[in-house]
């Protein structure tokens, strides 16, 4: 239960975490603390004598604060953990965001799959990750399906191709018991583990057992898979010699962003790579830097038996019995002291500082500035415009476009047939919109499909349009009770922004990248309608009433529609006048015209 105070005075000497809110009721910062009330004092000096430039803005935001008291000091730190990762504070160090990143997802159902997700969720399920590489872990996913024949299918509706091809053993018709299918997906988080002497031990341990069962076709399938994992390691040049897994970890930053690089050691060689990012950095010193990345990147990343560190870290003893809580095995934090680890500590920041400067230099670009000029809550990394596109109301269509990075994502593009009868805009992007969004909201009770584009939640959805049409897009919001996605309004007239909330227009240079950008996913969104409409027209144009009457045939059509231009006109054609195109006889003609006359009557 948490309780809602403005002074410190008011909090017991007792562990906790501590929110704090702005004036709008928002969630600006999550801490914890030992002693709730000597950590909170802290922020209520005169700004002059405060901590940091971060603590004295984040002061200026503040209205009231909630506290919830905790057991022990480790109670608060994984309750503080979690509310950081659902609310995301803006003043709060942040990972970068979960959509930017894959995670290996092994579902909890009778018979899991596993799969590549972007969308972490409290439904039971295992998460690996996160993979900085999507192609690579695709490559792993496939590899684990076929070599265990994990079922892939959603639906379990019966023997499918896969397992015609044995690349499955179809659970859905009893070919496998859930017992046995369990050990291969028990296995397979082993594999996503790293603990790759365990897994082969257990599998050389059942070949012997069918062997000596004289069940030879099972003993060759699990000396196949011994094979495959051994040629698997030999690629990624592992050996599975040691029994010691150790992430060293590397951490480069300026003002605003660090990069961290990790070296992953698993079963004594090195095994691969990782380099993320934090954001939101400004203010908070090296040692708080590195405590939260390694607090929120265990909390969802499998953890080695020892994490190498160039300097210790805050709380290290409860960090440490946490994680050992959370992942079921022993962990040591420790600083690097001998040679070989200060040399791979070298490696690591040198990888990160590079991978810093490479972001930086990235980072001068249009998103940058649309999130300063926003105030948006992270890099719009995920851009959505939408466009209509129709003729009187007649083949009404409506564009959807996705720019991710500043870049057509073309394959999440979508189109759209609107259902509003009638040449109006307005309504037909009302409900553009909440088609689109209705698969976000809250309120959604379908089922979600974590591989489907249009779950994914957009960074800032751009409206072709000014205050109208903005406060339409933030209407259908409110409907849908979405409350976390930046809507902005760009007005055609004079290229002006608006967002909600504020009545004045943000004006950006002209010569501004950001604006550019911005009317590049317009125009894109415009593009993408109008040849979806053409192409509907084209459509209707060629397929016809006509294609029904009997002795008119391809030839005959195509004249009918030279001469006239259009259908329509053909509509309002005499008996006389069809009859003057080349190849139409009178009686033919009056047929044609009979046919209109009566399917317009129909209408």
């Amino acid at each position: 239960m948490s309780v809602k105070i403005t002074s410190p005075e008011e909090l017991p000497q007792k562990p906790g975490v501590y929110i704090m809110h702005n004036s709008d009721d928002e969630i600006i910062y999550v801490g914890k603390a030992k002693k709730l009330k000597n950590r909170v004092q802290s922020y209520f000096r005169d700004e002059d004598k405060l901590d940091s430039p971060k603590t004295q803005v984040l002061m200026k935001h503040f209205a009231y604060l909630e506290f919830i008291l905790t057991n022990t000091e480790k109670e608060a730190l994984i309750l503080e953990a979690n509310l950081i990762k659902k609310h995301k504070p803006h003043y709060n160090i942040s990972l970068k965001d979960g959509k930017q990143y894959p995670y290996i997802k092994i579902t909890n159902e009778d018979y899991p799959r596993i799969y590549i997700t972007r969308r972490l969720s409290n439904d039971g399920a295992s998460y690996y990750g996160p993979y900085t590489d999507a192609t690579n872990a695709r490559g792993f996913i496939d590899f684990l399906n076929k070599n265990f024949k994990i079922r892939t299918c959603k639906h379990m509706d019966g023997p499918c191709l896969n397992y015609q091809i044995k690349q499955c053993c179809a659970p859905c018709s009893n070919s496998v018991s859930k017992e046995e299918y369990n050990r291969n997906i028990k296995r397979a988080k082993l594999l996503l583990q790293g603990k790759y002497k365990t897994i082969l031990k257990q599998l050389e341990k059942d070949m012997k057992r069918y062997s000596k069962n004289m069940e030879f076709e099972k003993a060759a399938l699990t000396r196949d898979q011994i094979q495959t994992i051994r040629v698997t390691l030999e690629k990624q040049n592992i050996q599975p010699t040691q029994d010691v897994d150790q992430d060293i970890i590397g951490i480069d930053h300026n003002d605003s962003q660090a990069a961290v690089v990790i070296i992953s050691v698993r079963n004594g060689k090195t095994n691969k790579k990782d380099d993320l990012v934090l954001k939101q950095i400004d203010g908070f010193t090296d040692t708080e830097i590195l405590t939260e990345f390694i607090k929120q990147y265990y909390s969802t990343a499998p953890a080695p038996d020892e994490i190498i560190l160039e300097d210790g870290i805050n709380d290290e003893e409860i960090i440490t019995e946490w994680l050992e809580e959370k992942h079921g095995h022993k962990i040591k934090i420790r600083v690097a002291e001998d040679g070989h680890y200060l040399t791979l500590i070298r490696i690591a920041k040198k990888n990160a500082h590079i991978s810093l400067t490479e972001k930086t230099k990235e980072e001068e670009n249009p998103l940058l500035t649309l999130e300063q000029y926003l105030n948006l809550p992270k890099l719009p990394y995920h851009i959505e415009a939408f466009d209509i596109s129709n003729i009187s109301g007649i083949h009404a269509v409506a564009s959807m476009v996705v720019f991710e990075n500043a870049k057509p994502a073309k394959k999440m593009y979508r189109k759209f047939k609107m259902k509003t009868p009638g040449p109006n805009d307005f309504a037909m992007m009302k409900e553009v919109i909440t088609r689109r969004y209705s698969r976000i909201s809250p309120d959604y009770d379908k089922e979600i499909d974590p591989d489907d584009s249009m779950f994914i939640k957009p960074d800032l959805v751009l409206i072709d349009g000014g205050k109208g049409q903005l406060g339409m897009a933030v209407e259908v919001f409110d409907e849908l009770n979405i409350k976390d996605v930046p809507l902005v309004g760009l007005a055609k007239k004079f290229e002006e922004l608006y967002v909600p909330g504020r009545s004045e227009p943000i004006i950006l240079p002209r010569k501004s990248t950001a604006l550019h950008l911005l009317q590049y996913v317009r125009d894109e969104s415009h593009r993408f309608a109008i040849t979806f409409h053409r192409q509907l027209r084209k459509k209707a144009f060629t397929k016809s009433i006509l294609d029904e009457i009997p002795g008119v045939g391809k030839k005959r059509k195509q004249a009918l529609l030279t001469h006239f231009e259009n259908l329509d006109a053909i509509y309002d054609a005499g008996v006389d006048e069809i009859s003057q195109v080349e190849g139409i006889s009178k009686k033919l003609a009056k047929t044609i015209h009979e046919t209109l006359e009566n399917d317009r009557k129909g209408d």
